[in-house]
């Protein structure tokens, strides 16, 4: 990040000092007092709810814009940089043409560079050098390079064409460390039964061109002559000690049969092209960072599919995603990051660890310990039990593209901050379907969550906007604090959480539909719902509620409406400003039995056909005002449109009349049963229920 400042008019300083020594008196105390202000939640709500996600310093070059971006080979471009909202740009003469720089949400930047060379996937026959392979032997015309049987090594700068079918040899890169070579994949089948098919040890950066119109094949064997023993180097098919770039729009398939795929030991950027991964242990790895954009990528990996895993510096071990299309199968982690994951754009598809029908909750023995053939699962930071579809220990960012995860943990992970700004977003999970550490934000995007043990889950959520459905076996939103523990009781993700006073859920606005067998909105803390409409089909065992909170639900503004089973039924608290009623029927009503509300004038209130059995409802609406009277019916039938159970317009055919209620107070209490708060230290508290 970097930022910019400009003092004008230095030169008048000594005949004006009178005059800056006023100005600073003046200005100073307004600058503490919006020092002291910034970053404070602009939300309406009695929570401070933390806006490190809200106001993340993320910005990225659109898709299009991309795309014409890498069209160009010879023009320099100015880098964007933005710092705290206010864009600032800077003529530069280097051959840096796109840069997406990017903050984390927490302070660390993502910063990735795509310079001229990345982009640039022409290149010349005549002005390249010919490496010709012929089965067991290899032929070699041009300069920079020397053949030494079924080996050769390059050792200078410049473009190398490789074409034809190499049966058991090697393509070595050596050169010095400031210089650049480009290899052109032109229809070349490379295997090598004892290392790496292309192993390059020493260059500044390696450029791989997958030619137009061609097929391109790696395969190594499995079993390695490792000439590093001390770092067990190399262990990928494709291996880089330096950074490693990929254009063009061949294609290249990469069958990896000792370990990893494509490795790169500095940062690895894929921008074009159609590759296919095919992996014993990791498909796609690079250490400092992963970027992909307009690529076809297809990694099918026993271990993680995409990974960055430089744990030593905080600025990289991050993985950065611009499109195009990305399928991942994986035994492990779909993609993982030692820091941060940004999703700008592209397709991803991914099923970890046999995806959600592989639940590892499912694996269990009669003593709770999970012994499923891959051990014990350990804590989330041990990647050898970990099967989430998308993780990062440090940060997670959506801020587009079309994503589908079937994961066996958590398809949406990060151990510190998730935001979701947008996108199509589509999960299977068997565990969490989102979960973070520390904070999550939905400011947009649609969501659907179709199978999840938790469906969003974090120590503090607050939702802005979005189209979110989930369907969850626990709770909907479960609020809590505290980190991932994998290992409790045997099952992925279960998570050891204090119950803290000042946790949060914040509803400002969205669409939000729940499903839930067991809280609707659980939250060990307090709940703010202050705009947006929230729809919940709670539990029908009266161990849980389809609300459920510690501290207090401050209900400003809205639409809700909770339906489940009353023995731990919560409604909205007094410290609320709109109106709330909770129905307490006499007898559970059978899932798809119309619940109809309406004042004495006829004004319909509500008209909802809950999806699963329930006995108590819970409305909070502006319509409801205080001294009107309304009635309750269930039953009957409405000729209106629905939308997830809501029917608006059309008529309502009256069922069985069950009661009428005055508004008296912020919360009305209709019918018998549970009264007050209720159920809030029963479920969902220190550890998960």
């Amino acid at each position: 990040m970097y930022y910019y400042m400009n003092f004008r008019g230095s030169n008048n300083i000594k005949r004006i000092s009178c005059i800056i020594l006023i100005i600073l008196i003046s200005v100073l105390p307004l600058s503490a007092c919006k020092s002291q202000n910034s970053g404070k939640n602009t939300a309406a709500s009695s929570t401070k709810a933390k806006t490190a996600i809200t106001n993340s310093k993320i910005t990225s070059t659109s898709s299009s814009a991309k795309k014409a971006a890498a069209a160009e080979t010879g023009s320099t471009d100015s880098s964007s940089n933005s710092v705290s909202g206010n864009t600032n740009t800077e003529s530069s003469s280097s051959d840096v043409i796109n840069t997406n720089v990017s903050q984390g949400i927490s302070g660390s930047d993502i910063a990735v560079q795509y310079d001229k060379d990345d982009v640039d996937s022409s290149w010349s026959s005549s002005e390249a050098s010919h490496i010709i392979l012929k089965g067991d032997s290899i032929s070699f015309t041009g300069s920079g390079a020397t053949v030494d049987g079924n080996k050769i090594t390059v050792s200078a700068a410049g473009t190398y064409s490789i074409t034809g079918t190499l049966s058991d040899g090697q393509i070595i890169v050596d050169t010095g460390d400031d210089e650049a070579v480009k290899i052109v994949l032109n229809g070349a089948d490379i295997s090598c039964s004892y290392s790496a098919p292309i192993y390059v040890h020493k260059v500044e950066k390696v450029i791989i061109t997958l030619a137009d119109g061609t097929n391109n094949h790696i395969k190594d064997g499995d079993n390695y002559v490792i000439t590093d023993t001390e770092k067990g180097e190399p262990d990928g098919t494709l291996f880089s000690k330096s950074d490693l770039t990929f254009n063009g729009s061949g294609s290249l398939t990469v069958d990896a049969n000792y370990k990893d795929g494509i490795v790169s030991k500095d940062g690895l950027k894929i921008i074009g092209g159609n590759i296919t991964v095919n992996a014993a242990d990791d498909g796609i790895r690079g250490r400092d960072y992963v970027a992909v954009k307009d690529s076809n990528i297809t990694v099918n990996a026993q271990g993680d599919g995409i990974k960055s895993n430089n744990d030593e510096d905080t600025q990289k071990g991050f993985v950065t995603v611009d499109g195009d299309n990305i399928n991942i199968v994986s035994g492990r982690d779909g993609i993982q990051a030692e820091t941060s994951i940004l999703i700008n754009d592209g397709y991803i598809k991914i099923s970890s660890g046999g995806g959600s029908a592989n639940s590892l909750i499912k694996n269990l023995n009669n003593d709770g310990m999970m012994r499923n053939g891959r051990g014990f699962v350990n804590d989330t930071n041990d990647d050898s039990g970990s099967y989430k579809g998308i993780k990062a220990k440090a940060d997670v960012v959506i801020k587009g593209g079309t994503i589908n995860v079937d994961s066996a943990d958590d398809a949406l992970h990060s151990n510190r901050d998730l935001a979701i700004d947008g996108g199509n977003i589509s999960i299977a999970s068997g565990d969490d379907g989102i979960h973070s550490d520390s904070t999550l934000n939905i400011n947009n995007g649609d969501i659907n969550i179709t199978k999840s043990f938790e469906g969003a889950e974090s120590g503090n959520i607050t939702v802005n906007g979005g189209n979110i459905h989930i369907v969850s076996s626990d709770d909907g939103f479960n609020i809590a604090g505290g980190n991932d523990s994998s290992s409790i009781n045997g099952r992925p993700g279960q998570n050891r959480f204090a119950a803290l006073s000042n946790n949060y859920l914040n509803i400002n606005g969205g669409y939000i539909v729940i499903n839930a067998n067991g809280d609707g909105l659980d939250s060990n803390g307090s709940i703010n719902m202050t705009g947006g409409t929230v729809i919940v089909n709670g539990p029908t065992s009266n161990n849980n509620g389809a609300l459920d909170y510690d501290g207090s639900f401050k209900m400003t503004g809205g639409f809700l409406v909770a339906v489940g089973s009353s023995g731990m039924a919560q409604a909205p608290d007094t410290s609320s400003t709109q109106n709330s009623v909770m129905i307490n029927l006499s007898s559970v009503m059978s899932g798809g039995t119309m619940i109809h509300v309406e004042s004495d004038k006829g004004q319909d209130i509500l008209t909802f056909k809950p999806e699963k059995n329930y006995q108590s409802v819970l409305i909070s609406s502006p319509q409801l005002v205080k001294g009107s009277t309304y009635n309750v019916y269930y039953g009957g039938s409405s000729t209106g449109m629905a939308k997830d159970g809501i029917y608006s317009g059309g008529t309502y055919t009256q069922g069985t009349k069950f009661d009428s209620f005055t508004i008296s107070s912020v919360v009305t209490y209709v019918g018998t049963g549970i009264r007050g708060n209720m159920g809030g230290n029963m479920g969902g508290k220190g550890f998960r229920q």
